[in-house]
């Protein structure tokens, strides 16, 4: 037997392996997704395929099909957890270290009554965070350039010796699949089975302006830009800790802000009740608020 024969063997029997811990998830209305066998009665699958909280059913690699229901679910980072009324065999396990670009990887999906399905690719970049199409941030992420059909949304990113590396999500604007890394991933659902994710909100809206010269030696730094608030939600954060329209927002937490994707980055980061400071720029002169961080809810596009 040839080595490509021996590797492609190999492949095999990693999608083989990571198969047994595969399964469908049908949440949605047309084609189910896949998941994760995680624990005995949890799977985790990416949260923009559980469009509905009711009906949800789980398919195994044996063909029988188990009800389930939401258990936690974080749109932030596009995972949500399912508890399933039933038994699954746990068979898989993270891997501890992310992957190195250029290294392969395998995309699995179960999104049929067919059986298991792969595609093979490289990780192409890593890193983050990374907005996803539904308005969330990835703290990290993962990119492959394998070809992703559908029903991959959810399922497992494979090392070649059937570890799980990560939770596909979704494919970037410049058509690279991306997934969540197992660490980040598990750390999540850590926290959905007690009580959810509560992001940080401030309830500001904002746009992006340069600072001129003064305004710089003003804030005491070299920072060319800063956002300047155009609204601010009445009874958020920012109104109770007094921030108003026309405020420069230059910082939070001693982290500087120089644009929208700064502030949204450091919000997610943070949590619902968390104190924080805010570094402003009013009339030209340096102002810091305290306040405390509010939650962020699925419906204002404010931050």
């Amino acid at each position: 037997m040839s080595r490509m024969q021996e590797f492609s063997k190999e492949l095999a029997e990693a999608v083989r392996q990571a198969g047994a811990y595969t399964l469908q998830v049908d949440a949605r209305g047309g084609y189910p997704a896949s998941g994760i066998a995680l624990e005995a009665k949890a799977v985790l699958t990416a949260d923009h395929v559980v469009e509905r909280e009711e009906d949800i059913a789980v398919g195994l690699p044996d063909g029988r099909r188990l009800p389930a229901r939401v258990l936690g679910r974080d749109p932030g980072s596009d995972l949500a957890l399912l508890a399933v009324d039933g038994t699954l065999e746990v068979t898989g396990r993270a891997a501890e270290a992310e992957p190195e670009v250029g290294e392969l990887v395998l995309s699995l999906a179960r999104p049929t009554e067919e059986g298991i399905e792969a595609s093979l690719g490289i990780i192409t970049a890593r890193g983050g965070p990374l907005r996803t199409r539904w308005g969330g941030m990835l703290e990290r992420y993962l990119a492959n350039d394998g070809p992703r059909y559908p029903g991959f949304s959810g399922g497992p990113l494979v090392a070649p010796d059937g570890r799980w590396l990560g939770v596909n999500t979704h494919r970037s604007q410049y058509g690279a699949g991306v997934a969540l890394p197992a660490a980040l991933a598990l750390r999540i659902t850590a926290k959905l089975k007690t009580g959810g994710v509560r992001r940080g909100y401030l309830g500001v809206n904002s746009q992006t302006v340069e600072l001129a010269a003064g305004l710089q030696e003003a804030l005491g730094r070299k920072q060319e830009s800063a956002l300047l608030l155009v609204g601010v939600e009445e009874g958020s954060p920012a109104d109770q800790a007094g921030l108003l329209i026309g405020d420069l927002l230059a910082g939070l937490d001693k982290k500087a802000v120089r644009d929208h994707r700064e502030l949204l980055e450091l919000l997610h980061a943070s949590e619902a009740g968390q104190k924080a400071e805010v570094e402003l720029l009013r009339g030209g002169k340096p102002l810091r608020l305290a306040l405390t961080l509010g939650e962020r809810s699925a419906g204002p596009r404010s931050r």
